[in-house]
């Protein structure tokens, strides 16, 4: 076996994997940085910047609405990136769907509240989460991919959970810049500009960004795919997706379903109920997601390197039933309105239930589908379910107002969407193994003609 065809088989070693998994990082921070402030934002204050002739509540659910509507454009980025991802790489569709992510951001930092253009104002913001939703919407397949792809075989659901920990370094990040926002101007001056700090950083970490990707190898996977099939004529990945692994798509969405949506129901639609029905402090709820989200940064490759030793499914099956068991008790630690408990119920919320999938969902998914529709693959399983994900905060405070301000109707879509992850996850082994009998078929069929 040749140097280049052995480095292939065994995965990328020292400096080289480094440098990918600092790239993956890096661009995954960005994203997961982007999404939290502006889900933050929607929570604490852009209600009254941006409808502030709507009732208190009413207001909210508009803020929401424009925190969810990003998750619609994010399928159609997830399709177009993830076709250009599997077609010409992965290393120049993640610098452009890193350019349009930060460039997006930053934009949203700029725009004029309803007081300066009226209803422009919330026009333009949904106009830049639309675009910011679109670039997101390639981004997440493609950075995971990015250490998967060049990993060893053996490692590869702890290199595969080290762009995970990203999202908590993102989400302390994004909270940490809102809490010291608010300690250090006054109501009046975070309200007027203060507010627009954490969007211009972002501009920051793009540079970093970019440069870190600019200067990133392609993954052995896809170099691999590539020479052996230069010649061959292929259709287009989201087709071969549907064709090969009918069923397994749609596991891989509903499986997917109770990391999005109890991640938004704890930290963004949390942060709110705690501090709009509890009337607590705002500093409660973000002091709790800021040691939810540090302990995540560690608890994440932990759960990918327990799962290089019992499997990416069974710790995925602890995550989902987990949020099963817990989205009541969540809602009755909140209740008891103590600082301390508020805290310990997001840590553990947090990490036990979505940082636990989400540490091996990247590489659970990515061992479903073959190299030539795995970015497609993934981009659509994750960004389809996206929708409900980003809906959840609007959803939970629709249903809070339908319950009266009493939590339990959250509890309940909370317990039922993990429940279905839970079964999805469950038949997952069942769905592989019978595609991998049909492969297997279908090469002994051509190998007869």
């Amino acid at each position: 076996m040749s140097d280049s065809a052995s480095q292939i088989q065994q995965g990328l070693h020292g400096k080289s994997m480094r440098r990918v998994v600092l790239g993956s990082f890096a661009g995954a921070l960005l994203e997961w940085y982007d999404f939290f402030i502006f889900g933050t934002a929607a929570g604490l204050i852009f209600a009254p910047l941006f409808f502030p002739e709507s009732s208190p509540s009413a207001g909210i659910i508009a803020a929401f609405a424009t925190f969810g509507v990003g998750f619609f454009a994010r399928p159609l980025g997830g399709l177009v990136f993830g076709h250009f991802g599997d077609k010409i790489g992965r290393k120049v569709t993640l610098i452009w769907t890193l350019a349009i992510v930060g460039t997006s951001t930053f934009l949203i930092g700029c725009v004029p509240d309803w007081h300066s253009i009226g209803i422009w104002a919330p026009i333009l913001l949904m106009a830049l989460r639309l675009i910011q939703g679109f670039g997101l919407g390639g981004e997440y397949g493609g950075a995971a991919l990015m250490t998967i792809e060049s990993a060893p075989k053996a490692r590869r659901g702890f290199f595969g959970s080290l762009p995970q920990a990203a999202a908590s370094v993102g989400l302390m990040l994004a909270t940490g810049v809102f809490a010291l926002c608010t300690h250090l101007l006054t109501q009046e001056q975070f309200m007027t500009w203060g507010w627009r700090i954490p969007f211009w950083l972002s501009a920051v970490m793009l540079i970093v960004g970019l440069f870190i990707r600019l200067h990133t190898d392609e993954t052995l996977d896809f170099q691999r795919q590539q020479s052996t099939s230069r010649t061959e004529k292929t259709p287009l990945p989201i087709v071969t997706l549907f064709r090969e692994h009918p069923r397994t798509i749609w596991l891989a969405f509903g499986a997917r379903l109770a990391e999005s949506v109890s991640s938004n129901v704890i930290n963004a639609f949390g942060i709110v109920y705690v501090s709009t029905q509890l009337l607590l402090s705002r500093d409660v709820p973000l002091t709790g997601m800021l040691f939810a989200s540090a302990l995540g940064i560690l608890f994440c490759p932990l759960m990918g390197w327990l799962s290089d030793r019992i499997g990416q499914r069974r710790v995925y099956l602890l995550g989902a039933g987990f949020c099963v068991l817990y989205a009541f008790p969540f809602f009755m630690l909140l209740n008891t309105q103590h600082a301390l408990i508020i805290t310990i119920s997001m840590v553990l919320g947090y990490n036990l239930g979505p940082t636990t999938m989400f540490a091996v969902q990247p590489t659970l998914f990515a061992s479903l589908f073959g190299t030539r529709v795995r970015y497609t693959g993934l981009s659509f399983a994750y960004q389809f379910s996206s929708i409900l994900g980003g809906m959840s905060p609007f959803i939970a405070a629709t249903l809070l107002l339908m319950g009266g301000g009493k939590p339990w109707l959250v509890g309940i879509f909370m317990m039922a969407i993990s429940l279905i992850s839970f079964i999805c996850v469950w038949k997952i082994k069942e769905a592989v193994a019978s595609q991998v009998r049909q492969t297997i078929c279908d090469q002994t069929t051509s190998a007869l003609r």
